[in-house]
């Protein structure tokens, strides 16, 4: 094989190697699906997790004072036995989380959609509700008559009034 053909060849075989890498990383890149993240037991403090999709994410046990989670997706969201203290959840998606014995002291939830959340056991001293969605969430009894004395506001994505949907009287 003379100097020329060989040359070709081996361009030729290079470009081939090149196409092939390139089309693997587009398809990893394209076909990756997006894994839920454990942010179980950490200690977070300000973080900005605002405006982003953290669905099915687990903070169970975790320490996340006022940290940020404004217009976020967190749909499903585990939150069980978190330190919830000065968060913003300002018109946050929280359909369905756990937030099972956190403590949400001095959070904001202003606008936030809570529908289906489980909040039993939580502490909502100092919280800001105006707008919240609370449908279907189960609280403690204690727990609605505090926020039912503080309820005010329509939530701009589901159109319900704060108070009903907390039955207050």
């Amino acid at each position: 094989m003379n100097t020329t053909n060989r040359k070709q060849s081996i361009s030729w075989f290079a470009n081939l190697i090149k196409f092939v890498l390139i089309s693997v990383l587009a398809i990893a890149t394209v076909a990756t699906p997006a894994w839920a993240v454990s942010y179980n037991n950490r200690a977070i403090y300000d973080e900005d997790f605002s405006h982003r999709d953290l669905r099915e994410d687990s903070f169970d046990h975790a320490t996340l004072r006022d940290s940020d989670f404004s217009y976020s997706n967190l749909q499903g969201v585990r939150f069980f036995s978190a330190n919830l203290s000065g968060v913003n959840f300002e018109g946050a998606d929280l359909r369905n989380a756990d937030l099972e014995s956190t403590r949400l002291t001095r959070a904001n939830l202003t606008n936030a959609v809570l529908e289906g959340a489980f909040m039993t056991n939580s502490l909502l001293q100092g919280a800001t509700i105006t707008g919240a969605d609370f449908t279907n969430v189960l609280l403690s009894p204690t727990t609605e008559r505090m926020l039912c004395k503080m309820a005010s506001g329509t939530n701009p994505t589901t159109g319900r009034d704060t108070k009903d949907t907390l039955f207050c009287p």
